[in-house]
Formats: structure tokens, C-alpha cells, sequence
């Protein structure tokens, strides 16, 4: 199968300028088209409810939109959508769930309240230097 540029490079040769004027207004026309239909790439999150977990549902079931498609409409990244779609979360509203329980920690942190125990994984901070090494450097001796 030939290439799009393959093709022009055969008009070219075959000196059709009409047919290469008519691929270059194509060209624009595609080119428009794309600048006027960028969607942001960031959505500002709306907060995931059992009702926006359902519509979601709703959403993949009857149309034939991707996981991506239906964030942007509904104003979710394409992550909960995954959770909602493969895991079956945020259908219940219960808060002691764990993606909720989760969320509230994520949103204490952010405020500044959870600053009491360290994030699992950290490694502690830098114990002491040992007695007898001052200049942090191992003695074979």
C-alpha cells in the first residue's frame, strides 16, 4: 500500500498540479481541523460520586466512546474511569471504602494535616555518623 507521500511524489511525477493543489487544500482543511479540536490535556476533576460511577457504566456500556473519550465528557481523568469500568469502584457510597478512604488522605496531605507519619516507602533520614569516623570515611584499621 502506498504512502500519502508516495502518492504526491507520483502526482509530481506524473505532472497532475490540479490534483496537488486540490491534496494541499486537504491538507489545510485536516490542519484546521486538528488546531480547532485539540482538547485540553489536563481536566480539572470533578469529585467521583456513585451517581457519576453509574453514568460512567452507562457510558461504556451503550456507546462506542473510549475510556479517554468519556473522561472528557464527564470531566474525570481516564484513570477513575478505568477504576470505575475494570475494578467496579466508586459504586458504592460508602466513605470507608477504600478508594475513599484513599482520597481523604490524598486531600488532608494536600492540606497539610497528615503530616504526623511518614509516606510507606520513604526511607528514614540519615542516622548519625558513627563514633570514631569524622570524616565519613570507612576505617579498614
Amino acid at each position: 500500500m502506498a504512502t500519502l507521500r508516495e502518492f504526491e511524489e507520483a502526482l509530481r511525477a506524473q505532472g497532475m498540479k490540479g490534483a496537488l493543489r486540490i491534496l494541499d487544500k486537504l491538507r489545510q482543511r485536516d490542519r484546521l481541523r486538528r488546531e480547532a479540536a485539540a482538547a485540553p490535556r489536563r481536566v480539572a476533576g470533578q469529585r467521583m460520586t456513585p451517581a457519576l460511577a453509574r453514568r460512567i457504566l452507562e457510558m461504556h456500556r451503550t456507546t462506542a466512546m473510549t475510556q479517554q473519550e468519556i473522561a472528557f465528557a464527564l470531566g474525570v481523568n481516564q484513570g477513575r474511569v478505568n477504576e470505575v469500568v475494570k475494578h467496579g469502584k466508586w459504586l458504592s457510597g460508602d466513605p470507608q471504602a477504600p478508594e475513599a478512604r484513599e482520597r481523604d488522605r490524598a486531600l488532608a496531605r494536600a492540606r497539610g494535616g497528615d503530616r504526623g507519619r511518614p509516606r510507606p516507602g520513604r526511607a528514614a533520614a540519615a542516622s548519625p555518623p558513627a563514633a570514631g569516623g569524622t570524616d565519613g570515611q570507612l576505617s579498614l584499621f
